[in-house]
């Protein structure tokens, strides 16, 4: 059996571990095949590589995009990506940029609830080379005793309607897919019952992503419950979608689901690693774990 997990972060955007400790706890986990998808950024990819052969795992080069679609904020996976394709390096840079200046918002709305030294606090938290995002003001917050952990943050202070929730516009759906898919790479819609769309709106998005040479959905993920995977899965099959699984893993405490823990895709499903050809496939293929149960 492989252990496959595409979908986990780093320091360089907002994961707690480094590319190389995230390898090494991979490596502890007996996960087959990764892939490092880190916010907007694709340069923790060379040290995790670096790693990755030293715990004998498969690395796939993966991003994780932000866009907005329709005045809503979606995730979109690139998976076997190119990330010195230029289309795809500008387009991600031009993000990060954008990051900065939304995060210089969010501190200016926090300030003015009465939580200074925000911006700072939250660039601590990023360290020397990462992206400051929403996360790492959640750890801020969660460190000046604001709230008891990340997940009662975002609820509080950083969702639609709370103090330090601020609107951006980032990349287009085309825009994302077209680099991703310019660079080589497949197209995934990320934990899709996160956004919360009726069926309708879910049925236009997928219409879109398809029409925009999109290619799977993110069935399993540490946010979905049995039902919500069941129901991704019955969508995957009847659009012609292949399927992804990923733990989204930020680190310990921070994730419902540690690395390689998953359950396994539905039987209907057709994963997204069957498009691979990759040297750990002499194995049998099949998705982790010993520890899950299928859903």
């Amino acid at each position: 059996m492989l252990n496959i997990d595409l979908h986990s972060h780093s320091t360089i955007s907002d994961g707690v571990l480094s590319p190389s400790q995230l390898l090494i706890h991979a490596g502890s986990r007996e996960i087959d095949i990764l892939a490092l998808t880190d916010h907007d950024d694709t340069a923790g990819l060379k040290e995790a590589h670096q790693q990755a052969q030293q715990e004998n795992i498969t690395l796939i080069n993966g991003v994780e995009i932000s866009v907005t679609w329709r005045n809503r904020t979606l995730h979109i996976l690139g998976l076997d990506i190119d990330p010195h394709h230029p289309p795809l390096a500008h387009g991600l840079k031009k993000i990060r940029d954008g990051r900065l200046e939304r995060a210089q918002a969010i501190a200016a709305h926090l300030e003015r609830c009465g939580i200074r030294g925000g911006f700072e606090g939250a660039r601590k938290q990023a360290g020397e080379r990462g992206l400051i995002g929403r996360t790492h003001f959640a750890r801020f917050l969660v460190s000046h005793g604001y709230a008891k952990n990340v997940k009662s943050v975002f609820k509080k202070f950083l969702v639609k309607g709370k103090p330090g929730y601020v609107s951006h516009i980032w990349a287009g759906l085309d825009e994302a897919i077209a680099w991703i898919r310019g660079s080589g790479g497949q197209a995934i819609i990320a934990h899709p019952a996160r956004y919360k769309l009726s069926s309708h709106l879910l049925e236009q998005l997928l219409n879109e992503f398809c029409e925009l040479g999109g290619k799977g959905i993110e069935v399993v993920t540490s946010s979905h419950t049995p039902e919500q995977t069941r129901q991704f899965a019955q969508l995957a099959a009847r659009m012609d979608l292949y399927a992804s699984c990923g733990s989204d893993y930020h680190g310990p405490g921070e994730s419902y689901f540690d690395l390689g823990r998953l359950p396994t895709l539905p039987p209907e499903c057709t994963p997204i690693w069957s498009q691979w050809d990759l040297p750990v496939f002499h194995k049998k293929i099949t998705t982790p774990s010993s520890n899950q149960p299928t859903v």
